[in-house]
């Protein structure tokens, strides 16, 4: 498989991902399942750490997992949360989401990993563990990474496209030149992974008093992660840090320190707000954390990256298969990085709040916590922000209100489900069933089964919606004729 402009004929992969963290094994599963030859570089071990950063999953998510049959996994060993508590004083109640999965879910990073690289590695991924990429160069037919292994023996791959999920210090990102500019919002964040004598009445626990702030979140494995930060201690982050210090820390941000005890790890890090300015650079993609990083707060990054990896995914089959042109690639960033900048707004504007310090600033709190609590649609937007589900993408003038929406787990006739015919990467199109009005629910549709699912909606909707592999409306009309439901699917799926 490959693009016009491609490797073919070559037995190299298609595309090169450089980065085996939840946003590499997410889109190296995509393109594997969908026939594109996938090396995924990374240069740790083939172990999958437990020293997690992220332990929430939020709906969005889920529903992406959910389309490619992950979701039920991860709720098996994580847990639901229903209600998110902001600044002490206002509450967010998940469980009126518009989502089939109403709630965020309380997992370590680790066990997302898990269903993600054992979905790639069934899909044929080739998985090149204790290599690193040390350069990269392109041409106009494809790209060349050059790779070193442990044992110091270099080498050269080819592929018609590079992806760069390689994390803050990303080496793709260095290697095409492009800045990270930003600043360190965060610094000297201690981190200790712990048991506690005495269990948290919360599933999460966050507070911050003055200058401190203190996090805590269960592995599921008798183990707590404790997250910590003085305002006021801002040392490099290899100074050595005790249990003590974590204990007294978390007392003066949660009032005790819960008996924490045996800290199986324990470090510093800083947090910074970062984006590239540019996600695409010819034949080269930035995702996760190597195109933008941002405060934890809200819980955000992993699933901003997973998102990222949805939607590149599809986009690199479809124009690998010939079925799109290169252009399609360019939405990419049309598409993610708005995104990437509204949540390193959000995530870093609930810090602020969070650790809001003068008394105007205080102030300004209150007010905007009462507002928040008090209008609708404003709290249903700070909901729709930090779940995800309440993005959409641009779409183009005169396209019907549905365009570039996220359509939710939809019923269709039948009994089926709409994240169940999403997978396997298709398209679906879902039409009013037979002699309702609107679109004539026979007329012949002829695609290939494997990228195209044609059903019907449940209900007595009128609408024709053709949804994108990742979730998202890509055409709709009312009242559509055969002949503009064959337009749309020739405009769309190629």
């Amino acid at each position: 498989m490959s693009d016009s402009f491609g490797t073919s004929g070559t037995t190299g992969p298609d595309v090169i991902v450089v980065g085996a963290g939840p946003t590499g094994l997410l889109l190296a599963g995509d393109l594997a399942a969908a026939g594109v030859r996938v090396t995924l570089l990374e240069k740790r071990a083939q172990e999958i750490s437990n020293l997690s950063r992220s332990f929430v999953v939020h709906a969005r998510t889920l529903e992406q997992l959910d389309a490619r049959g992950l979701a039920s996994s991860l709720e098996a060993v994580g847990r639901p949360l229903s209600r998110v508590r902001l600044f002490g004083r206002m509450t967010l109640s998940l469980d009126t989401l518009p989502s089939t999965f109403p709630h965020l879910l309380v997992v370590p990073q680790y066990e997302v990993e898990k269903v993600l690289r054992w979905r790639a590695a069934d899909a044929g991924v080739d998985f090149r563990h204790r290599t690193e990429m040390t350069g990269l160069s392109q041409d106009a037919t494809g790209v060349t990474v050059s790779t070193r292994d442990a044992a110091g023996h270099p080498a050269q791959l080819r592929a018609s496209y590079v992806a760069g999920t390689d994390g803050m210090r990303s080496a793709v990102r260095a290697a095409v030149g492009l800045p990270f500019p930003g600043r360190s919002v965060i610094r000297s964040v201690v981190l200790a992974d712990v048991r506690l004598a005495e269990e948290p009445e919360s599933l999460l626990t966050a507070a911050a008093k003055k200058d401190v702030f203190a996090f805590l979140a269960p592995f599921g494995d008798g183990y707590h992660r404790v997250v910590a930060w003085h305002r006021g201690r801002d040392v490099p982050d290899d100074t050595p840090l005790a249990l003590d210090e974590v204990k007294e820390l978390t007392r003066l941000a949660l009032g005790r320190d819960f008996g924490m005890h045996d800290a199986r790890w324990m470090s510093r890090f800083h947090s910074d707000e970062r984006q590239v300015p540019a996600y695409r650079v010819g034949r080269v993609f930035l995702a996760g954390d190597a195109a933008h990083v941002h405060t934890p707060a809200g819980g955000q990054g992993l699933n901003t990256g997973l998102q990222d990896a949805a939607n590149l995914s599809w986009k690199l089959a479809q124009v690998l298969a010939g079925r799109a042109p290169q252009a399609l690639l360019d939405s990419y960033h049309a598409e993610r990085h708005p995104i990437g900048t509204s949540v390193l707004r959000s995530s870093g504007g609930i810090v602020r709040l969070a650790m809001a310090k003068t008394p105007p600033a205080r102030v300004f709190r209150a007010a905007l916590t009462t507002f928040l609590g008090a209008v609708g649609p404003a709290r249903r937007m700070l909901t729709g922000r930090i779940t995800g589900i309440g993005y959409r993408y641009p779409s183009p003038r005169g396209a019907h209100r549905l365009a570039g929406t996220r359509v939710p787990d939809v019923a269709l006739a039948g009994g089926g489900r709409l994240h169940e015919a999403l997978r396997g990467g298709r398209f679906v199109l879902i039409l009013p069933g037979k002699g309702r009005a609107g679109t004539d629910a026979s007329a012949p549709v002829h695609v290939d089964p494997d990228r195209l699912a044609v059903a019907h909606w449940a209900s007595d909707r009128r609408t024709a919606l053709l949804v994108r592999p990742d979730g998202y409306a890509a055409w709709a009309a009312d009242a559509a004729s055969p002949d503009a439901v064959r337009a749309a699917l020739a405009a769309h799926v190629g």
